[in-house]
């Protein structure tokens, strides 16, 4: 077994190459007689609309029944409505077969042992190691069906006020979230048009990750054409968001939130804003303002989820479109629940999206910039910038990679936890300075990649 499947967030893989069937059913016996160890008696699977993952769910069930654990299978769901069975059925050994946002030939395991959610880090190299020595249970478990949908899209819907009209358009990528999104807008007060949302796990007009620019040009011209009041685009298998305003501009994610804490200031119960690494200063100068705590963690989903639970926050967000709404929702990144609330904020404030976006800092920045590099040479190039930073007795932050900070602006160097990739991002107060930042770290980065 390819060791490098095994990541940051999650098991991950081309298949066919790095995650194959077998794969699948070895994971199953090591996954069921790791969580059995555990007092654990029950794994609930779910899996999203790829190509391979019926294949895969089929050879994971049957490795998990051979270990004697019974698994409760939810069928074909998104991301978010695996994480609502979890919390609605109190089954938290469990594994979603996904790839997120990765192209249509990978696939892979979001896993969890207990309540604390996905694993992360050690306890997936912890598990590797356990799954290497081969060692499983043997046994008979019952195989059971449980349909999570209705449940899901109730308390989805139940969870929104959208008092006045409002017209979007909705962008699935032909994503998982193709199976559910008629059926939770058909509940709503809102005018919709759909944009490629016929599940088709080739992904044939576009790459379903809204965080890259470029995937979302068909829906910057569509509610252009429409005259529509917002855009909302999802990844493929629903966990993330990203939104286009009336005038047909991509929005970033940190600007969502700076838009999103503004509407929801009034009444937070905890008042600290949580975000990643990967965010810019006008969010933390936003928080200021409204006397709200800033707390820059590192990005991921599984490390976001946990410390927004441990901190208790209202909102809390990551660059790349993971939104968690714990104020009334279950604290799940939840990408067309996150889009829909921004639907909320228009309904109740009688704003457009535009608008809602004024009288926010300036920053010149790059876009989230991801170096092709080697699973081994990624880590050495942050390395590298870390050691230079210390050299030039820089202030800077290690939580997740390196983020230097200057009185005008920043670099942030971190490793990609889902690929071969170094991820870079840099932001100025002036167009000059940006590209005095770029150059200055790109020299060291491009020769090490």
């Amino acid at each position: 077994m390819n060791d490098e499947i095994f990541r940051a967030y999650d098991i991950r893989g081309i298949y066919n190459e790095d995650l194959t069937d077998e794969t699948a059913y070895i994971i199953g016996k090591s996954f069921g007689t790791y969580v059995s160890l555990n007092g654990k008696t029950e794994v609930m699977v779910g899996y999203d609309n790829r190509l391979s993952s019926p294949a895969l769910k089929e050879n994971l069930i049957k490795g998990l029944l051979e270990t004697g654990v019974d698994v409760i299978n939810l069928g074909l769901v998104t991301t978010p409505m695996y994480y609502f069975a979890r919390e609605k059925l109190n089954k938290w050994a469990a594994i979603m077969i996904t790839a997120s946002h990765n192209p249509s030939n990978y696939n892979g395991f979001k896993i969890s042992f207990d309540e604390k959610g996905n694993a992360a880090g050690d306890e997936i190299t912890k598990f590797r190691d356990f799954t290497k020595q081969n060692r499983f249970k043997s046994g008979n478990g019952h195989l059971s069906t449980y349909d999570i949908k209705n449940e899901y899209v109730d308390y989805l819907v139940k969870s929104l006020n959208i008092p006045n009209n409002i017209k979007l358009v909705i962008d699935c990528g032909n994503g998982t979230c193709s199976i559910v999104i008629k059926e939770i807008l058909d509940r709503l007060n809102v005018t919709y048009d759909l944009l490629y949302c016929d599940s088709d796990p080739t992904f044939p007009h576009h790459h379903p990750d809204p965080s890259i620019a470029s995937n979302l040009i068909d829906l910057q011209k569509r509610v252009l054409e429409l005259n529509y009041d917002i855009g909302i685009a999802v990844d493929a298998d629903g966990d993330r968001v990203r939104i286009v305003d009336n005038k047909g501009n991509v929005i970033n994610s940190d600007v969502y939130m700076i838009v999103m804490y503004r509407y929801l200031n009034d009444i937070l119960k905890v008042r600290k804003g949580l975000f990643d690494v990967k965010c810019s200063k006008a969010l933390i100068d936003e928080l200021n303002k409204l006397s709200i705590e800033p707390i820059m963690y590192r990005t991921g989903n599984s490390y976001m989820y946990r410390k927004n639970k441990e901190l208790n926050t209202d909102f809390a967000g990551e660059f790349s479109g993971h939104m968690w709404f714990n104020d009334r929702f279950l604290g799940i990144d939840d990408g067309i629940y996150a889009g829909l609330r921004m639907v909320e904020v228009l309904s109740n404030t009688g704003k457009t999206m535009n608008e809602l976006c004024d009288n926010i800092n300036i920053y010149y920045s790059t876009d989230e910039l991801k170096l092709q590099s080697t699973e081994v040479k990624k880590y050495d190039v942050v390395e590298a910038v870390k050691r230079y930073a210390i050299s030039k007795n820089y202030n800077y932050n290690d939580i997740d990679g390196v983020r230097i900070e200057f009185e005008d602006g920043w670099a942030l160097v971190r490793v990609s936890n889902t690929g071969p990739i170094v991820t870079v991002r840099f932001e100025a107060n002036s167009e000059p300075r940006l590209y005095d930042i770029n150059n200055e770290f790109m020299n060291i980065i491009d020769p090490l990649l």
